[in-house]
């Protein structure tokens, strides 16, 4: 996959692999008071909407080990899923939300994350997702293109 401008050489879009999952997508930035967050987006329209809706700022909300937040993106289910994976990261369609998994949520019957319905994968956290059980509720976040 390549990217052009008009008198530009193209660039290479190279896949960046986390775990079992490609990710070909855009990166974004998940900053925090105290801390920076990178988020590999994967080739879907759902985080392609996500990520031509930045810049925005808003409160998080925290359930069990799952961070979420409003985001101004009208999506329907695309790959829906409840299961997930520590790091990845999805939008909720009932409630308009950005989530990211980083542990067990109140409804995990198992050692994995689920949501609380299902949601569209639309990237992984690139690092050490578990770091986000610092983040409290109603933390103040910007989300950023990178």
């Amino acid at each position: 996959m390549t990217t052009a401008d008009e008198g530009s050489k193209a660039q290479l879009i190279k896949p960046c692999y986390l775990g079992s999952i490609v990710m070909t997508g855009n990166r974004i930035l998940l900053k925090t008071p105290d801390k920076e967050f990178l988020i590999q987006l994967n080739d879907s329209a759902t985080a392609d909407a996500v990520y031509l809706a930045l810049p925005l700022e808003a409160y998080v909300n925290v359930w069990g080990e799952e961070i979420y937040f409003e985001i101004p993106v009208h999506m329907k289910l695309e790959n829906g899923k409840k299961v997930m994976e520590v790091g990845e990261v999805a939008y909720w369609p009932q409630g308009d939300a950005f989530c990211i998994f980083f542990g067990q949520t109140p409804v995990s019957k198992g050692s994995k994350p689920e949501a609380y319905s299902p949601v569209s994968p639309i990237g992984m956290v690139v690092g050490e997702a578990e770091s986000m059980k610092e983040i409290g509720d109603r933390t103040f976040i910007r989300l950023e293109r990178a």
